[in-house]
């Protein structure tokens, strides 16, 4: 069978299942109708309409009308996100490739082996010439500058920047926000809320949270727990999400090189994020959120594993495991969120699939669902290029369809929990976002975790202002 047929039946297939209840159920309908009314004497069905009296008629139309009302106030509230903003990185913070090659020889507690590791796992890394680290990387003896100070003056530079373009974008007071989430590693005292709240002279009674703790996969948690809150309150309430990692206090001044990994893939990043329960001048709505959390697997748990060396040096340990693990728990969110996304075609293909290879034993492939048919834009969390290899392995996607989380990597590195943003900046920017586009986010973190978010575009903003102004021009680039 030629391509272009088999492509044929496919579309007339997925057409005829997707749409089973209308093929179908329309004509059964208008069928049973015509022979109900053909059964009738020719003045019967104008009998018994008559026979119906208008007291009986209203109780008909206000109990409908009761129903009706009843099942709309116990459906959850509609989130919706209003719009975002990324931190935008400045060229005194970058950090080329031959300049961190360079720093890392001149730091006196690498050894040599540690240098030529550093060397080689930055070439193979996908990261580019314009990725930012904050000022202490610049010194030769960063651990005398990991101070708190500087600490909060690296979150200060992200977080306020990232907070001063959304209010720019939307116009949005500061006094209405009602809700204000945070995730970040980093948890000072007084805590990151109180920080953005004093800055921003924002009102006593705002319900805030810092999440820590949670690694990458915090930006979709902070999310889901924004959405929830906003579910709880008046309609018309507004959460501001904020998502970052501070790199100052988590420098690893060792030699182990599971302990390396993050000294050499993370960057500066941030972003901030504005969601309601109005519709009124959102850009996208939230469809679902799916949370996969594997800590009581001791693998998972252990795979990111804060902890000191042998020397004392505290870092995060990245366990030759991780692979793996990502891979199992990206299968169970899949299992999740499949039956929520996927259209009827896929499903039923699937379950086919299933039937022969499970129970009847046949020697034929587990059925892998097409899931391009649910989303026309996927985000991947730029953790690495070899978590973006993987996933794009696993669920069959071409290379346009991870541009953006490459990219994303390329342009920035690992920016932790806000990448995903970046990631959606970078669709936007490229013009390729419409309206009706379904979007779906996957991060990954410490624990370990796997969340999903799924979003459909609005309003597609279609330009280059945000942090790809100025170099959305050269991109994609070959990494």
């Amino acid at each position: 069978m030629s391509p272009s047929i088999d492509m044929c039946l496919k579309i007339v297939y997925e057409k005829i299942v997707d749409n089973f209840l209308l093929v179908v159920a329309v004509p059964l309908t208008i069928a049973a109708a015509t022979t109900a009314m053909a059964r009738l004497k020719p003045n019967e069905s104008t009998d018994r309409i008559q026979s119906f009296s208008h007291p009986q008629i209203l109780s008909i139309l206000l109990f409908l009308a009761i129903a009706v009302i009843a099942y709309y106030m116990q459906r959850p509230r509609m989130v919706y996100l209003v719009d975002y903003a990324c931190f935008r990185t400045t060229y005194n913070y970058r950090v080329p490739y031959a300049a961190f090659v360079e720093h890392v020889r001149q730091v006196s507690h690498f050894s040599e082996r540690s240098v030529r590791f550093l060397t080689r796992l930055l070439e193979r890394s996908g990261l580019g010439e314009e990725t930012c680290l904050p000022t202490v990387s610049q010194y030769i003896k960063p651990y005398k500058y990991c101070t708190l100070e500087a600490a909060r003056e690296e979150a200060q530079l992200v977080v306020f920047s990232a907070i001063d373009d959304l209010f720019a974008k939307t116009n949005i007071s500061p006094l209405a926000i009602d809700i204000l989430v945070v995730n970040c590693g980093f948890s000072p005292t007084p805590g990151f809320p109180d920080m953005i709240m004093n800055k921003y002279k924002m009102r006593s009674d705002i319900r805030n949270v810092h999440l820590s703790g949670m690694g990458c996969s915090a930006g979709l948690a902070s999310v889901d727990l924004a959405k929830n809150l906003l579910q709880a309150t008046p309609r018309g309430a507004r959460a501001l999400v904020v998502s970052t990692e501070t790199l100052t206090p988590n420098y690893y001044f060792g030699n182990e090189r599971a302990m390396l990994l993050p000294y050499c893939l993370f960057r500066m990043g941030g972003a901030a994020v504005l969601l309601s329960t109005s519709p009124a001048k959102a850009r996208f709505r939230l469809k679902y959120v799916v949370r996969t959390h594997t800590a009581a697997d001791d693998k998972s748990y252990q795979c990111i594993y804060q902890k000191e060396d042998d020397m004392g040096n505290k870092g995060v340990d990245l366990s030759t495991d991780l692979m793996a693990v990502a891979a199992r728990t990206l299968k169970a969110n899949i299992t999740t969120i499949a039956p929520l996304v996927l259209p009827a075609s896929e499903k039923l293909l699937f379950a086919m699939s299933f039937v022969s290879t499970k129970l009847l034993r046949m020697r034929t492939k587990l059925y892998v669902p097409n899931f391009l048919t649910a989303f026309e834009h996927i985000c991947i969390h730029a953790g690495g290029r070899a978590v973006i290899d993987e996933i794009q392995r696993s669920l069959g996607l071409s290379d346009e369809h991870v541009e953006s989380s490459r990219m994303t990597l390329h342009r920035f590195g690992n920016i932790s929990s806000s990448c995903l943003w970046y990631e959606l900046a970078y669709i936007e920017a490229k013009r390729h976002m419409q309206k009706g586009d379904r979007v779906w986010m996957i991060g990954f973190g410490s624990g370990f975790k796997c969340n999903s978010a799924v979003w459909e575009c609005i309003v597609p903003q279609n330009s280059e202002d945000g942090p790809w102004a100025r170099c959305i021009h050269r991109y994609p680039v070959r990494t």
